[in-house]
């Protein structure tokens, strides 16, 4: 009886397999069709992993916990800066919420776009990231960073000598052929700019991974001097980093009763609102993606289906023959598992080459490196979907065979 068995379903799968090859198109129709499916799962589940990972590397690497803005940073057409920042009297409100018992270190933090020049002759517009003191918020990896206080500030005055130093990204001191000692032009427009020289004191990654472009980093007093923010000492946000050990939810919760005018956030709530400047490009890309669940999953179970359809004269003659339902109907489901893991041997393997270029391309588009991993259990979802869709289209073939009573019934 075993033996009987297993040879009828040796040749079910060996005339499951010959069918396959017969139509050798139809066949690798059906196999794409998975692998649209598998793909648009990895690549789905790729891009939801990279931005959460990315977003929780880049404000790790910050070590601040809660993140202080007054609205959104404004465009300002025709201003210096060219951003109207949201924070006014961001020192003196950084240093009442300092005072918080929770709170370790409160720090401002500006951005505009400024004028950088090596030779004060042809100007780069970049991104001018503006702190206080280098400290524990700005990470520098060459150089010793910014030496002595923010002499400019002067209590609030802004009447003190500058500094005249400066920290650049890596990607700056590569553009502009920059090293630690060297001396850059910066400002907010050109005459300032050709008026300022600064010395390179430090080479950090610290806004530039924040910002995903290249910046050029002063203190904060000078870059608001050099354009137009100082008479409000206005800033984009505060950074906070809370005591080791405290709950940052509540001292959010308690610092936003204080100050209702300020909206404060955690890191990955801080890194969506970042990324909100690109949200019709990432809704987009997400949208075809959640298509391509469906139309990959609606092609590959059409075609699964058509097989079954398109075969009913060869099932005809083998229900002629004396074949049963059920070994009819295994004919069937040989097929459609057989298309459903080639569907995903493809998909699995075209994963890799294709996240790599999305990845590209969403850096391309927000400056944001790694905004697509995709991690192993995607791989696992991708087989779901295909086993899903190769056994849903396998039982409907079998019902359409199996439903009806006669040989002439399936080829009518």
């Amino acid at each position: 009886m075993m033996r009987s068995r297993l040879r009828q379903v040796r040749g079910q799968v060996w005339i499951a397999f010959r069918q396959l090859r017969w139509d050798k198109t139809r066949t690798v129709l059906a196999v794409i069709g998975i692998a649209l499916a598998v793909l648009s799962v990895t690549l789905l589940a790729g891009v939801g992993t990279g931005v959460t990972e990315t977003g929780n590397e880049l404000f790790n690497e910050a070590d601040r916990d809660l993140w202080v803005t007054g609205g959104p940073i404004a465009l300002s057409p025709g201003s210096v800066g060219g951003f109207q920042n949201p924070v006014p009297n961001a020192h003196s409100v950084a240093t009442q919420i300092e005072q918080h018992e929770d709170v370790q270190t409160a720090v401002p933090l500006a951005f505009q776009v400024v004028y950088v020049s090596t030779d004060g002759e042809e100007f780069e517009t970049i991104v001018g990231s503006g702190t206080p003191a280098a400290g524990g918020s700005v990470r520098v990896t060459a150089g010793e960073g910014f030496r002595g206080p923010d002499t400019h500030y002067a209590d609030g005055t802004y009447s003190g000598n500058f500094t005249h130093q400066a920290l650049v990204s890596p990607e700056l001191a590569d553009q502009l052929n920059l090293t630690v000692g060297d001396t850059v032009h910066a400002g907010g427009t050109i005459s300032d700019a050709r008026a300022n020289e600064f010395e390179v004191v430090g080479i950090s990654p610290t806004f530039s991974n924040f910002l995903g472009t290249a910046t050029v980093t002063l203190r904060l007093s000078e870059l608001q001097t050099l354009t137009g923010n100082a008479y409000d000492d206005s800033a984009t946000m505060i950074t906070i980093s809370t005591v080791d050990g405290v709950d940052r939810e509540a001292v959010r919760s308690d610092l936003a009763a204080t100050y209702p005018e300020y909206t404060f956030r955690t890191n990955q709530e801080q890194f969506v609102a970042l990324l909100q400047q690109q949200a019709v490009v990432l809704a987009a890309g997400t949208s075809l993606v959640v298509l391509g669940v469906v139309a990959g999953g609606m092609l590959s179970l059409n075609l699964l289906l058509s097989l079954v359809y398109i075969q009913r004269a060869p099932f005809s003659v083998l229900r002629a023959t004396g074949a049963t339902r059920r070994s009819v109907a295994g004919i069937a489901i040989v097929q459609a598992i057989s298309i459903a893991f080639g569907g995903y041997l493809l998909g699995a393997a075209l994963t890799p080459p294709l996240a790599a270029a999305l990845d590209w391309l969403a850096f391309t588009v927000t400056g944001f490196d790694g905004l697509v991993q995709v991690p192993p259990l995607a791989y696992l979802a991708g087989g779901a979907i295909a086993g899903g869709f190769a056994l849903l289209g396998g039982l409907l073939g079998v019902w359409r065979v199996t439903r009806v009573t006669s040989a002439r019934g399936l080829v009518s």
